[in-house]
């Protein structure tokens, strides 16, 4: 066999290289240059909210279950574990051969800290909701229970974790492999509080630890020495670019500035299938794209003018015409496909789009408005091409309804914290599923930080709170299915289309795998010579 001599030496080198502090000093080491679509507002693991931030996090970080490259649960710091008869009670065992990137050991007691923080109240982490399934867990969250040792997650010992659920959770370790389950260093916290999370304070426990970040330019990471897994990561350092205009990452891409990016402009989906097919990479995703309706807002809490801007919106055309990358007209909240769940879908299915506008037109008009007395509206959307193509169009089919439209935008991480404040009207969001369950897209309708729009019914809460509690899988769907039939007669929220992954992928990026989670660690991807 020939080994050519560049091989040789790399080889050499590699065997030969030392790492001062950590810090790779490989020659030819392999770096990848990953588009993530946005600017993360933060990287701590109890404060992000979006996949773009997720992209990042999820490669510095790992929980007790983890992601393959498929998207499928797997062990990760947990090397196994065991579950009671009523399923309320797990028992995790640590793996003892993967540390913190500053040498120290994962404990027990770093997952009881991690998870004690999210549900402080103190921390005021807008998805600490997602832990509510864990024993006190949300009494303490809402400053009902003070008792932070009454949160059923106990550390038996160094590497022993246990877990107490409120009632069995048929989706618990699809959960675990959510940020928000992720351990925290409590020796880096304790010392450096929030400024934790910069460069030169961070240690991080998964692949991947951060070395720098420049805000808007670009986030650096290298491999963790002390991740198990270490020797079989193929890909050394990540650089992390939030590439949030999408036409300018597509140029970088072709220049080779780019390995990977998260969509693509939707305009060039035509000229890139004939050019650069290999590399255009759709598949179907589970998650909605909606529009939220801030019910707090007297001009949205008439039913009459909800129903009437939903039904005006032609979603086929959205699709069809705008996107024309897969996408499909959604008609329900929850995406069909879920287990035994049978989606609720909106009453006007079905209705031809005349008649639908025609009926449209009337309830506006008796909720009092006309051509000559219009509704004025404010639609946010965060910067991105195809946003932006479907305001302008949502907009002009509105205006057959009465309804004069203004339109603004502002950069991703600025246009959520508008919609976490409620500083909006109706606002363009987006929901990719953290496990696939229809109780991860109903909980954004339940009294939650991620409950936009302000919707609250009592009725519906009580159906997603006997769900919660209920064993079996065909009456715990009924429930969830009672509860959307209610939000969707009451036009609680505006579905417009189910997502389709979109990535443009270099030939040269191995274990790249489409899957319905969109969930691609670097750990599990290398580049080819």
């Amino acid at each position: 066999m020939i080994i050519k001599r560049s091989t040789l030496l790399r080889n050499t080198l590699r065997t030969a290289a030392i790492c001062a502090l950590g810090v790779s000093t490989l020659v030819n080491a392999q770096t990848l240059h990953r588009g993530i679509g946005g600017e993360p507002g933060t990287l701590d693991p109890n404060h992000v909210s979006g996949n773009w931030e997720d992209f990042v996090v999820g490669d510095l970080f790992m929980g007790l279950v983890t992601q393959d490259m498929n998207g499928n649960s797997i062990p990760g710091m947990a090397k196994d574990w065991t579950i009671n008869d009523d399923g309320t009670v797990y028992t995790f065992n640590l793996r003892t051969d993967t540390g913190w990137s500053d040498g120290k050991p994962v404990t027990a007691q770093d997952f009881v800290f991690g998870i004690q923080r999210i549900l402080n109240p103190a921390t005021a982490a807008k998805y600490a909701y997602v832990l509510y399934p864990i024993l006190n867990a949300e009494a303490i969250n809402k400053g009902e229970q003070k008792d932070l040792s009454q949160l059923g997650v106990k550390a038996l010992d160094t590497h022993t974790l246990q877990i107490t659920l409120k009632a069995h959770t048929p989706y618990f370790l699809d959960q675990l492999t959510h940020y928000t389950a992720y351990p925290l260093p409590q020796h880096v916290v304790e010392k450096h509080g929030n400024r934790w999370v910069k460069a030169g304070n961070m240690v991080s426990n998964g692949a991947y630890q951060l070395t720098e970040w420049l805000p808007q330019t670009h986030i650096k990471a290298r491999k963790n020495p002390n991740f198990f897994d270490t020797d079989n990561v193929a890909i050394d350092n990540v650089t992390y670019y939030p590439t949030e205009d999408r036409a300018a990452a597509l140029k970088r891409f072709r220049a080779g500035e780019l390995d990977m990016n998260y969509e693509f402009p939707v305009d060039q989906f035509s000229w890139l299938k004939k050019n650069m097919a290999a590399e255009t990479r759709v598949s179907p995703q589970l998650g909605t794209y909606y529009y939220p309706l801030n019910m707090r807002n007297p001009k949205l809490q008439d039913v009459r003018v909800r129903k009437a801007l939903s039904m005006a919106i032609n979603r086929e055309i959205i699709t069809e015409k705008v996107l024309k990358t897969g996408e499909i007209p959604a008609y329900s909240f929850v995406p069909p496909g879920l287990g035994n769940y049978k989606a609720q879908t909106l009453s006007f299915k079905g209705l031809p789009y005349g008649t639908a506008i025609k009926q449209a037109q009337a309830l506006m008009e008796q909720a009092g408005y006309s051509k000559d007395n219009p509704l004025a509206l404010q639609l946010r959307y965060n910067t991105h091409d195809a946003h932006k193509k479907i305001a302008v169009a949502v907009a002009a089919m509105w205006k057959k309804i009465y309804v004069k439209t203004e339109l603004t935008n502002a950069e991703v991480a600025v246009h959520y914290n508008e919609l976490k404040v409620s500083n909006f009207e109706v606002a363009r969001a987006g929901w990719l599923a953290d496990y696939p369950d229809a109780q991860n897209f109903l909980s954004l309708l339940e009294p939650t930080p991620n409950n936009y729009g302000g919707y609250n019914n009592a009725q519906f809460n009580q159906l997603m709170n006997k769900a919660a509690v209920t064993l079996d899988p065909v009456t715990r769907a009924g429930y969830m299915q009672q509860a959307e039939r209610i939000a969707m007669d009451e036009f609680a929220t505006i579905p417009i289309y189910y997502y389709v992954n979109l990535n443009l992928v270099s030939d040269k990026v191995k274990g790249w795998q489409p899957n319905l989670m969109d969930s691609h660690r670097t750990r599990w991807m290398s580049l080819a010579d």
